[in-house]
């Protein structure tokens, strides 16, 4: 009896092994792991849904991180685990080639934004944006909220566009610096800062702003978002989602934003 018992559980075993060794693809490899992503935090709204599709047309998986790309580059270096990096200005990229910590032959520019100055709803007023303009004078006793000047790119497109209209020295001292150009959009749609400068993207995704006013183009260098797959990446589906990110098919989520795709 105790022969046959164990003949039963030994063929049941066997079954059982054969079950899992089918269904198991080969190389021991449970299921294609979730492609990750650091991306500039104005990109959430366009960005987000362009991903969504990719993952619905191919069953693929993604995670993205949003933070400025300062911090997320730094992130990258410190050897945060991710496969594309999607930078707000051309710096953050730069700083990333410069220590071999992306795959050069990945990298293109992607997409083009305009900075804008924007208001709480209550000062919808538009405001002339030249050479000398008054700046000091509309912000009264409140601060200008910015991404921080030193490190997130939007901060220093805005700082460079009010050193070029001659007004950064009368308001250095009154900027509200924040981590990333989200957070400085913040501050204004909540009332805590009266003005601000972010990307006119930044500005369509939150009702709680009005832009008043854009900087000209010549006032700052131009402002450009590369992509690239990092390095380290080992993910075979990350490729794919850059391609997809590059598309036409992807292009209308950022067109709706207010970015200009690079062709």
């Amino acid at each position: 009896m105790r022969s046959v018992l164990s003949r039963v559980k030994l063929l049941v075993a066997v079954l059982a092994a054969l079950w899992v060794s089918a269904t198991v693809p080969a190389g021991g490899a449970q299921a294609s792991e979730k492609v990750t992503v650091f991306a500039a935090a104005s990109l959430k709204n366009a960005l987000d849904g362009v991903t969504a599709v990719w993952e619905q047309e191919t069953g693929h998986e993604s995670v993205t991180s949003y933070a400025a790309s300062s911090a997320l580059a730094k992130q990258i270096e410190a050897g945060a685990p991710a496969d594309i990096f999607i930078s707000a200005d051309m710096d953050w990229m730069d700083y990333l080639a410069g220590k071999n910590l992306i795959k050069p032959d990945s990298r293109k520019n992607l997409l083009g934004n305009r900075i804008v100055l924007i208001a709480s709803r209550d000062r919808s007023d538009p405001v002339k944006i030249a050479k000398g303009f008054d700046l000091v004078t509309l912000l009264g006793g409140g601060r200008l909220a910015m991404g921080s000047v030193d490190s997130v790119p939007a901060g220093k497109y805005g700082k460079a566009a009010l050193e070029f209209l001659g007004v950064w020295r009368f308001v250095a001292d009154r900027v509200a610096g924040a981590e990333s150009v989200r957070a400085a959009l913040l501050l204004v749609s909540r009332g805590e800062a009266p003005y601000g400068i972010v990307y006119q993207t930044d500005a369509a995704a939150d009702k709680g702003v009005t832009v008043v006013g854009t900087f000209p183009e010549d006032s700052h260098p131009a402002i450009i978002y590369p992509i690239a797959l990092l390095d380290e990446s080992k993910n075979a589906d990350a490729a794919s989602l850059v391609d997809f990110i590059r598309s036409d098919r992807a292009a209308p989520f950022f067109e709706m934003q207010g970015f200009t795709v690079l062709r």
